[in-house]
């Protein structure tokens, strides 16, 4: 039988201390992994890490912003001091900001130059830094690893308002591949990259375009869950198996795949 196992891996997770890293964390932990919860904040990473612990796992917190490459660093060689290997990475900050954001009645021909390129710093060279310093010490690890990028809806379909994260995130899978390429040509199979590509799950970036204050959906929403096959919107736990699989010598043969967890969202034309 495949081996879905994290026994011992130390994992780190970037954007660990949001809604998605929450579910990503404590999934690595239930498989039996080592999770480094890295994100700006220090309070909830903290937190998260002592539920863990708490409950019999290891777990480490760690303060980072991941456009900062003095921040990163600083985060590995704290990973590398407590545990002395790192297994793999989940590269899972990222998210919309508001100056990215297209307004149906905005100008197209005037937009907001500078918000669009802080959205594409964060989501895509808030990925690439990371792999640069994280996945050079899983490069000097004998039984190599795995990284994980989180892709989107918004990099296969074209959503209204999200120009910058899907410009992005667009990135993230065309880097994705590239980047596995690279890894399989140089590496063999000692270091494998993939993506996860989430449908629509509720955040605290999303919650008030998609829900309603009594947890009705907006017109937004309505739209979303209308061009979903399955009808509703997905919880952030749904992408735990996806992960453990990509993260776990399970899919030890899979490489440069964007795997879509989304109800059926990329596949529908809405007829």
């Amino acid at each position: 039988m495949a081996d879905f196992s994290l026994n011992g891996k130390v994992i780190v997770v970037t954007g660990g201390t949001g809604i998605l890293g929450k579910s990503f964390v404590q999934g690595i932990a239930q498989a039996g992994g080592i999770p480094c919860i890295l994100g700006r904040n220090e309070a909830v990473a903290n937190e998260r890490a002592s539920e863990i612990i708490a409950a019999g796992g290891k777990a480490l917190a760690l303060k980072a912003d991941v456009t900062n490459e003095n921040d990163l660093v600083n985060a590995k060689d704290e990973v590398l001091k407590h545990f002395g290997k790192i297994d793999g990475l989940v590269n899972a900050a990222g998210g919309n900001i508001p100056e990215a954001i297209v307004q149906p009645d905005a100008d197209l021909f005037n937009l907001n130059m500078d918000g669009l390129r802080k959205v594409v710093e964060l989501n895509l060279f808030g990925t690439v830094l990371p792999t640069q310093i994280f996945g050079a010490a899983i490069a000097q690890n004998s039984t190599g690893g795995s990284i994980v990028n989180i892709s989107s809806m918004a990099s296969q379909r074209a959503i209204t308002r999200v120009l910058g994260y899907s410009l992005a995130k667009s990135a993230i899978d065309s880097y994705t591949k590239w980047f596995a390429m690279e890894l399989g040509n140089r590496y063999k199979d000692l270091i494998r990259m993939n993506a996860i590509a989430p449908g629509f799950f509720l955040t605290e970036q999303n919650r008030t375009l998609l829900t309603n204050s009594d947890g009705s959906y907006t017109e937004r929403g309505n739209l979303v869950v209308t061009h979903t096959p399955f009808k509703r919107l997905g919880d952030a736990d749904e992408l735990i198996g996806a992960l453990v699989w990509l993260l776990s010598d399970a899919s030890k043969f899979v490489t440069g795949t964007v795997i879509n967890v989304d109800g059926g969202f990329s596949i529908f034309s809405g007829v």
